[in-house]
């Protein structure tokens, strides 16, 4: 164990290339609910065919040789850490177990502030003032995006740590695009997709995923002979709905550019791809209520147990859960291709994360204090108390989280929250008005979607 947990704390002169691989009520554990994924970044290959990496390496064994024996001394090192979570919040809590636990074993003394999602609106400055910031915690996409210049680039440290064998090279390769650089490391990953109740396909009779559209829209119909209803949907999703399905169709660069500078009637693939879901409406495949109020529709998933799906990030499953008191059987699914579409293997993800302030004293100890935290034993119980997804893709996702590791390691260029649609910001508000209006089945065609779009411009 203790040769492991070297590898893991000292630095080394081998260096491991980096893997290619992937990546609420009760406040949700996991994560802020819609609009605080709206604001920062941006979940597929069939899951269910995918070999989980925790099963070729038993957590158990990892959590021990990452957490159980420190060896670096770090004696008369102090970082002070700023969390965006609560002390209170079970990731609050295993945070701080961590910090007790990596100062016992090494010396080092772990202060650790308490600064909520506050952490968002105050860390620019404090990073621009040269505050006393070692560590923090912030979405990976603003972290390389905004923070960037104030942030030790991580990648020797990774390196020497073998961290390509442990995370979700997606993030990294993200990162690196977005800034050149490698500068945080997922604290708590996300995913979206298709999140279903699997005990609702199996009484439906839908045995294989559906991989394509027409596949999907097949299971749909098998699930309403069976008396079920096949999608939920709430208004703070609805243009997250929408932009996954025409991402499918035009990509999301060109989704993107569609938002900026109109031109929505001009292309064929949104038109088609408005109509499909115009179509897919107009088939009855939306619960009776759809779209809600937030979190209305998708309450209905665990209320009812008649509803089978809804198109979101892996926070709703916890979300339901914790709201209804429901224990659904939850899984995930890539969305759908569609023909004649752009790629399909990718899906929304995102990372809560940890950086380095470039001017922390001791970043070789911060370095290590977040592999401690992020890996092995404290990662385990991060995803096991907050019903999240861990961080270390050699652990186990609890049962609600079934799928996601396998998604993320497929993943190799995530998209963002809503896949380019809301780049312009200026009509996000309206872009969601109008999506919303599309699922109230208030269009009668694509092409009347499409110009509806463009008269915002």
């Amino acid at each position: 164990m203790k040769k492991k947990l070297i590898s893991l704390l000292v630095t080394t002169a081998m260096a491991v290339t980096l893997f290619a691989g992937c990546g609420a009520k009760e406040e949700t554990p996991a994560q802020d609910p819609a609009p605080a994924e709206e604001e920062a970044p941006a979940q597929e290959e069939t899951p269910a065919e995918a070999e989980t990496p925790a099963e070729e390496e038993t957590p158990a064994e990892d959590t021990e040789a990452s957490s159980d024996e420190g060896t670096a001394n770090y004696d008369g090192v102090t970082l002070t850490m700023w969390s965006m979570w609560a002390n209170t919040e079970p990731q609050g809590k295993v945070l701080q177990e961590a910090a007790d636990a990596f100062s016992a074993q090494t010396g080092a003394t772990i202060n650790i502030e308490w600064k909520g999602r506050d952490v968002k609106t105050i860390i620019a400055t404090a990073l621009e003032a040269n505050e006393n910031v070692d560590i923090f915690e912030e979405d990976y996409q603003r972290i390389a995006s905004t923070y960037s210049e104030y942030c030790l680039d991580v990648t020797e440290m990774a390196e020497a740590a073998g961290y390509g064998d442990i995370g979700f090279q997606c993030f990294v390769d993200q990162q690196k695009e977005w800034s050149g650089a490698f500068n945080s490391i997922a604290e708590q990953p996300q995913v979206g997709g298709i999140f279903y109740n699997k005990d609702i396909f199996d009484a439906a009779g839908v045995t294989t995923l559906p991989a394509t559209w027409d596949e999907f829209l097949t299971a749909c119909q098998a699930m309403v002979d069976a008396g079920f209803e096949p999608m939920a949907l709430d208004d703070a999703y609805a243009d997250f709905a929408l932009a996954y399905h025409l991402s499918r169709h035009v990509g999301q660069e060109a989704l993107g550019e569609l938002s900026v500078n109109g031109g929505w009637g001009e292309n064929e693939q949104i038109i088609k791809g408005a109509q499909e879901l115009i179509d897919f409406v107009n088939a009855g495949y939306l619960e009776s209520g759809a779209p809600g109020a937030y979190p209305e529709s998708q309450n209905k998933i665990g209320l009812t147990e008649k509803v089978a799906m809804i198109v979101c990030a892996n926070y709703v499953c916890a979300e339901v859960n914790n709201n209804t008191g429901s224990e659904i059987n939850w899984g995930l699914m890539n969305y759908p291709a569609v023909e004649g579409g752009a790629d399909s293997s990718n899906a929304y993800a995102g990372a809560n994360s940890l950086a380095i302030s470039k001017n922390c004293a001791n970043p070789q100890a911060a370095f290590d204090f977040i592999m401690f935290l992020t890996t092995g034993e404290f990662d385990q119980k991060m995803a096991d108390g907050a019903s999240q997804i861990p961080a270390d893709s050699r652990n186990t996702a609890p049962a609600i989280m079934d799928g996601t590791v396998e998604t993320l390691l497929a993943t190799k260029a995530p998209l963002k929250w809503n896949m380019g649609l809301t780049d312009n910001s200026d009509l996000g508000p309206q872009f969601k008005d109008v999506a919303i209006k599309l699922f109230e089945g208030g269009f009668a065609s694509g092409e009347e979607f499409a110009a509806a779009m463009d008269a915002l411009y």
